[in-house]
């Protein structure tokens, strides 16, 4: 998985919680990449169990839920 994917991954998060993302095109905008790019990101963040949603008045994707994604690995004994 290339790096960029996961600073785009951890930007976003960045965004949603300060509810700054804009629409999917502003976002895209911010992340240089596709619209269809950046809504397949939020679709699979909403996949990893993110309680994802837009929020019009705010004009940016929120968390339903106060939380954010770690990315990273976990070792179990």
């Amino acid at each position: 998985m290339p790096r960029t994917f996961i600073k785009r991954f951890q930007r976003i998060d960045k965004l949603i919680q300060s509810k700054t993302t804009g629409n999917a095109s502003e976002l895209a905008a911010k992340l240089e990449v596709s619209a269809r790019t950046a809504k397949d990101f939020i679709a699979v963040m909403r996949e990893l169990g993110a309680p994802i949603y837009f929020d019009k008045y705010k004009n940016s994707y929120c968390y339903k839920d106060t939380g954010s994604f770690n990315i990273s690995f976990t070792c179990v004994q």
